[in-house]
């Protein structure tokens, strides 16, 4: 039975010269996990194995039951995110969804950091206590990013760039209540395993089979290994495999493995991990000196809010924040059901530029690029490019309609045939 060992890493909350960087994991996986999230569970009885550590059988149900039922809120610990989605490499070296300090070239803002983790591995250093005071940071070797949530107050800080980004949300004086920023950052709620899980397992259906599979050691502690499997072969998705505390009810780890095989698609799991009250020093943040501070106020808020036609969240499937460009061009919609779902976006205009276009210039430039990694596909909606990585493919038809899910190509073509 396949086993996580723990590894050694507790790590001390420093002060403000360390470097910090956290982010989503709800951006970290962008449509991959909002598929996921869309996906329906039914349950299929089952019960571990005889897999080490020893623990009392359980079965898929009681053990699900068990996850909703945990009420842990205070933790601290260390995260480890390994994100294989395939994506090509853009022409100079970035990634396919940028790369390096984003939006501007060191700010603090969340959103700059959006798509981060969509590749290659990162440790994040998280802690909670509460709804209302959550801090992640993403170590890297020459700095750190981390994002801070106290009470009304969000702080970022790259110390790459030493600078902060500060939004703090207007007091509610005439019920003298404080109100929470009108837009947490999710990077602060969606960067562990018991995100992940939350969004595979939040609804029930006939799409899923689920099993428990054996038992493992992760972070050190005893924990079930909960295996859930989509039964709809348009799938790209080969398995989920959640462990879960055996007695916190709090999941340790998260795997995503595609059905092509290989390493997985997305590994999220603590390496260390404390469920005593983290000290208040740790939800503290002060700018060191010298730094720059950014204000994001409500206006910044509102520009980074999910919107658009059908809703975002429609349908159980959270629409990440970079996909705001998309919702701009006509909103998005959620065709299908479960590990199926495909969002489609209509834009305006005539879809991608081919690198044929002599105004894009001898070499064709971007369009020149895209031609070369996407597959031209064909149906009766028209014609289009496939683009594709080991979990998320997306179909750009020539008038400029988007669909995209963690799904196979021929879906897709399906899906655009249907809606012309």
């Amino acid at each position: 039975m396949p086993r996580n060992e723990p590894t050694e890493g507790t790590e001390s909350w420093d002060g403000e010269g360390s470097a910090r960087r956290r982010k989503a994991a709800r951006y970290a996986v962008p449509v991959a996990v909002g598929v996921v999230a869309a996906a329906t569970i039914g349950l299929v009885p089952a019960f571990a194995g005889s897999g080490s550590p020893d623990l009392p059988k359980i079965s898929a149900q009681d053990l699900i039951a068990k996850m909703a039922k945990s009420d842990v809120q205070q933790l601290s610990g260390t995260v480890k995110v390994t994100t294989d989605l395939g994506l090509p490499s853009l022409p100079g070296g970035a990634g396919a969804f940028g790369g390096g300090q984003g939006g501007g070239g060191g700010s603090a803002a969340p959103q700059s950091k959006l798509m981060e983790l969509a590749s290659g591995t990162h440790t994040l250093r998280v802690a909670s206590d509460g709804p209302e005071k959550q801090r992640v940071s993403i170590l890297d070797k020459a700095a750190e990013y981390s994002l801070v949530h106290n009470g009304n107050e969000v702080w970022g800080y790259d110390s790459g760039s030493n600078t902060a980004f500060h939004h703090t949300a207007p007091g509610n004086a005439a019920h003298g209540k404080r109100q929470a920023p009108e837009e947490v950052p999710p990077g602060l709620k969606n960067a562990t395993p018991q995100d992940l899980a939350q969004r595979a397992l939040q609804a029930a259906g006939d799409t899923t089979s689920v099993t428990v599979d054996g038992t493992a050691k992760v972070a050190g502690r005893d924990a079930y290994q909960l295996l859930i499997k989509p039964k709809q072969s348009a799938s790209t998705v080969g398995s989920i495999r959640v462990a879960v505390d055996a007695e916190k009810g709090v999941p340790l780890k998260f795997t995503l493995t595609p059905k092509s095989g290989g390493a997985a698609a997305v590994d999220v799991g603590y390496t260390s991990v404390d469920f005593a009250k983290p000290a208040a020093s740790t939800f503290s943040f002060t700018p060191p000196k010298g730094a720059k501070v950014v204000d994001g106020g409500a206006a910044d808020a509102k520009a980074h809010r999910p919107h658009g036609k059908g809703g975002a969240a429609s349908e159980g499937m959270k629409a990440p924040g970079g996909m705001k460009a998309a919702q701009d061009m006509g909103g998005m919609n959620v065709l299908g059901k479960g590990w199926t779902s495909i969002a489609t976006v209509k834009g305006e205009g005539s879809g991608l530029p081919s690198g044929k276009d002599k105004s894009k210039g001898a070499a064709g430039g971007p369009a020149a690029f895209l031609d070369s990694i996407g597959d031209t596909v064909h149906g009766s909606f028209g014609s289009g490019k496939v683009f594709s990585t080991r979990l998320v493919n997306a179909l750009v038809t020539d008038k400029g309609t988007l669909y995209v899910g963690a799904v196979d190509k021929q879906a897709l073509i399906d899906a655009a045939n249907a809606a012309k």
